[in-house]
Order: structure tokens, then C-alpha cells, then sequence
């Protein structure tokens, strides 16, 4: 129960609101969809006793009034930072949780919501960089490429890098830095394979780009759309449709500059590494997320056990389902996983899991390679294929959500209940970690 002295009264009540519509617009930034956006503000709303507050979301911006016919107060998405960090998509969903139980002042919360915005990198500046260069081999991998390949996935990530560091410094330039660097990575993979260095470019091209991809956003657009949510879903659906577009753009005008046949760079075939690389991919993509965004400390374990489960989920499935009904499941046994594994301490928040999640389940991946082969006279099968990984995957989240939802109901019910397992020791420990609530014994 929340006390009273947290409880806004008179003067109190835009204080509440400042700090609603502030932490709305963190949730918008950190990517989070627009209607559980509404929802968990919602609860903050209770949490103080302001039961009449009303919130209407969207990607840009957020609108609170306290109730009917009271002033609105509009704030617009500002960023946790040039882009979200891990860390601060971590700090942020502590920061929620504690105002839906009403434990942190709204005064405390807005300077905790600026505190959140200055977080310090963990890492420094050569680290990040380095850390781009792990990631993108590990995404390489994941997509099975041939020896060369992966050597210049690491130098394109070197160079990903470097060019998102200037960017976070300069604003002005976040705008074109995705064109910026699909223009210099196709531009040297080009040469490469002009000079006989690499038989084919895409795949250390679209590793390198893949921090770029809006694969997320996609499937939230289609989440969105899903929900009721027909603006959110539909101008989040075109954003990152024209993102890919751009980055599409991007890599034919790098290799047009160098004088490369298009379908020379992007359709050459090589001899594929073993059925093995994938496997080790995620392990080195691990790696790659964690110093390249800064992920907390102790999370490698967490977010390894995520996109395990992912993967594992998809490959498996896909053996006996086919690759829809694979992504739907890799997706379900994501969503399931990481809300599990964020009850953890040393675990990072279900919606910071998910972001890797969605890089690896890669809808935006497939759609790159698709929307660029379709330039030159091919990759309908890509586009297709993205299409439908879309749909899947948004799925897949609804379907692993209900799960989650019914798994917490039943073991409140069991917990519930006298006479019941639910009384052992063990299991009432695991009950109060992930949401039942454990019978009190007799005495």
C-alpha cells in the first residue's frame, strides 16, 4: 500500500504530471510500444492516487492530463542519450518499476530521469569501438559466411564504430550517419572485391550495418497495429521502412561509386563455414552487444541464456516447421525467457533483452539483403521473407506475453492455495521471484 505522504495533493498533482509525461518520453526514446507506454503510467497514476490522469501516446511525443478538462502537458521523445545504452534502458526500467509502486517521489524520479540521461559509458571510447568490431563478426557468423568474410565484418565494425562515435558528439549528423555508413562500408567492400580480397560483400556489409537495421521497430510497429494502436503502429511501420531504404540507398551509391557491378558484390557465392559458426556467433554477438552498449555489469549471463533460447528455439523449429512458424517460436521462447531471467539481480530488464533478441531474430537483416538485391533485378524471396518474419515474430512476442500472463495468474492461484506443492520451501521461493505469491503456513 502506498503511503499517504507519497499520495500528490493540490500543488503536488503537476509535479506528478511533469514527471509522468518525462518518464512516458524516456519509455518512447528507449523504444518501448506506445500502449504499454499508456498502460504502465497508468499504473503510476494509481500507484499516487491520481486515478483520473490520462495519457495518450505516440512515437514523438506524449500527452498527460490529470483528468477531464485539465491543462495538457506535451513532451517530446528526447533521447536517454544519442541512442539508448543498455545500462540506461536498465536504469530506466528500474526507475518505472519503482514509480508503479509508488516508492520514489515525482521530484526524486525527474532527477533520476536526468541523472539516467548523463549515465557515463562503462566502457571507453577504444572499448566501444572494439566492441562494434566483436559484434559485427558475430553477426557475420550467424549468417555462415566463408573465411574472408569475417576478418572484414571486424574492420567494417572498426569502422562502424568510429563513425557512431562522431556521431554522438556532432547531432547534426545522426541524421545521415546510417547513409554515411552504408556509403563507406559498400564503397570498401566494393574494392574488395575488385581487388579478389572477397568473392562476395554482403554479408560484412549487413553485420556491420546491422546496428542500423530497424528491426525492432518493425515488429513493434506490427505490435502497435495489433493493439488498436493504428497511428504508433503505422508511422513506426513507415519510419522503418524508409530507414531500410536509406541504408538500401546507401550501399548501391558506395559500390556505383567505385565502379563495381552491383550484382558482382552482392550476389558472388563463396564456400560457407560449417554448421557450427552460427552457434558460436551468438556467443561472440553476446560479447560484441555488451561492450559496444555498454550493457551492466554481470549481464553476460543473462542475455547469453536470452538469445540461446532464441536461437535454439528457431533453428529447431524451423527443421520441422519451416522458417514462419520458426520465427514465431524463437520469438514466444525469447519473450518467455527473458521475462524469467530479468527476475534475476544480475539480469538486465525484459525490454533490453529483447533489443539483441530482435538483431538476432534479424526481420531487418532479410529485409536489407531483400530491398537491396531488389534493386538490381533480384531478392523478392528476401522481401518476402522479411514480410512474413515481421508478422511471425510480432506474434510470437503476443503469444509469449499471454504465456507469461497466464503463468503468473496459476501461480498466484496455486500460491494460493493451502495443502498445495506451493507450501514447500523451494518452490514458494521461485513462486515470490517470478510473480506468485506463496501461501502463508499455519503456526
Amino acid at each position: 500500500m502506498v503511503e499517504q505522504a507519497m499520495r500528490p495533493e493540490g500543488h503536488d498533482l503537476q509535479e506528478l504530471q511533469t514527471f509522468a509525461v518525462q518518464l512516458g518520453a524516456a519509455m518512447n526514446a528507449a523504444g518501448e510500444p506506445a500502449h504499454t507506454v499508456q498502460d504502465q503510467l497508468v499504473e503510476v497514476a494509481h500507484a499516487y492516487g491520481a486515478s483520473s490522469m490520462r495519457v495518450t501516446a505516440f512515437p514523438t511525443f506524449l500527452m498527460v492530463t490529470m483528468g477531464s478538462g485539465e491543462p495538457v502537458a506535451l513532451e517530446l521523445t528526447m533521447a536517454l542519450a544519442a541512442s539508448p545504452r543498455l545500462d540506461q534502458i536498465a536504469a530506466l526500467d528500474r526507475l518505472v518499476n519503482q514509480a508503479r509502486r509508488g516508492e520514489i517521489r515525482p521530484a526524486d524520479g525527474i532527477a533520476r530521469l536526468q541523472e539516467i540521461r548523463e549515465l557515463h559509458n562503462r566502457f571507453g571510447k577504444v572499448v566501444r569501438i572494439l566492441g562494434y568490431a566483436v559484434f559485427a563478426v558475430g553477426v557475420c557468423l550467424i549468417l555462415r559466411p566463408s573465411l574472408r568474410e569475417v576478418p572484414a565484418a571486424a574492420l567494417f565494425g572498426i569502422l562502424i564504430g568510429w563513425l557512431r562515435s562522431i556521431g554522438k558528439r556532432q547531432p547534426s549528423l545522426q541524421v545521415l550517419m546510417p547513409v554515411v555508413a552504408a556509403v563507406s562500408v559498400s564503397a570498401l567492400s566494393a574494392l574488395a572485391v575488385r581487388h579478389g580480397v572477397l568473392n562476395s560483400g554482403m554479408r560484412p556489409m549487413v553485420a556491420a550495418l546491422v546496428v542500423f537495421l530497424p528491426g525492432a521497430a518493425l515488429t513493434t510497429a506490427v505490435l502497435e497495429l495489433a493493439a488498436g494502436q493504428m497511428i504508433s503502429g503505422s508511422s513506426r511501420l513507415m519510419s522503418g521502412c524508409v530507414q531500410l531504404d536509406l541504408l538500401a540507398f546507401g550501399i548501391l551509391a558506395g559500390i556505383e561509386a567505385v565502379g563495381v557491378s552491383a550484382s558482382r558484390v552482392l550476389f558472388g557465392s563463396s564456400k560457407l563455414m560449417g554448421a557450427w559458426a552460427p552457434w558460436l556467433g551468438v556467443l561472440v554477438f553476446a560479447v560484441g552487444v555488451m561492450l559496444a552498449n555498454s550493457a551492466p555489469p554481470k549481464s553476460l549471463l543473462s542475455l547469453l541464456v536470452v538469445l540461446y533460447a532464441a536461437f535454439s528455439g528457431q533453428v529447431l523449429s524451423n527443421v520441422f516447421l519451416g522458417a514462419y512458424i520458426s520465427a514465431l517460436i524463437g520469438a514466444s521462447v525469447m519473450t518467455v525467457v527473458s521475462r524469467l531471467v530479468s527476475r534475476s539481480p544480475s539480469a538486465m530488464p525484459a525490454h533490453a533483452l529483447f533489443v539483441p533478441g530482435f538483431w538476432l531474430l534479424v526481420p531487418g537483416t532479410l529485409g536489407l539483403i531483400g530491398i537491396t538485391k531488389l534493386s538490381v533485378g533480384g531478392g523478392t524471396q528476401e522481401i518476402v521473407a522479411t514480410v512474413g518474419s515481421i508478422f511471425a515474430i510480432a506474434l510470437g512476442v503476443l503469444c509469449g506475453t499471454q504465456v507469461v500472463l497466464w503463468g503468473v495468474a496459476t501461480g498466484r492461484y496455486v500460491g494460493g492455495v493451502p495443502g498445495t506443492i506451493a507450501e514447500q520451501p523451494k518452490v514458494r521461493r521461485l513462486l515470490r521471484r517470478f510473480g506468485g505469491r506463496a501461501p502463508r503456513s499455519e503456526s
